[in-house]
């Protein structure tokens, strides 16, 4: 399983490709990630998975009752946003046009690290994001690391 974790900041070529920092390409010992899944993410930023991960994610998609409408939207923008990325010979992706569009992203990207996930944001679109949140960062820890 892989662990992300980390801050990067990068710019975003003329063909709309971003470098995946060498960090998040080998995890581990013996994890060498050359293929991902990149799809909408939450609070506007994009989610990029190895695609071993990815398989978890689809697993858990799979699961959820159809039956249930909460359960079809969520899947139906999850998925119809998915594309599947190589990372080429200079370590860099392609983010499809839509995806830079609905996340904002222009010239400039932040790349972060989260767990099993690499976040990756518009930094006016972060910026929006950290100033909005309603608590400090203490007051989260608090109710977060009890």
């Amino acid at each position: 399983m892989a662990t992300f974790k980390g801050f990067y900041r990068h710019t975003v070529d003329h063909k709309g490709r971003i470098n995946i920092p060498a960090k998040f390409r080998k995890t581990g010992t013996s994890t060498l990630h050359e293929s991902f899944v990149i799809t909408r993410g939450l609070e506007g930023c994009l989610f990029l998975y190895p695609t071993e991960e990815w398989q978890r994610i689809d697993e858990k998609l799979r699961s959820l009752p159809f039956t249930q409408s909460h359960n079809r939207y969520f899947t139906r923008l999850l998925l119809s946003n998915a594309s599947d990325v190589q990372v080429d010979k200079q370590g860099r992706i392609a983010i499809p046009q839509p995806l830079m569009e609905l996340s904002q992203i222009k010239k400039e990207v932040l790349v972060l690290g989260v767990l099993e996930r690499i976040e990756i944001w518009s930094p006016e679109v972060y910026q929006k994001y950290l100033d909005g949140f309603e608590q400090s960062y203490e007051e989260v820890a608090e109710k977060t690391l009890l």
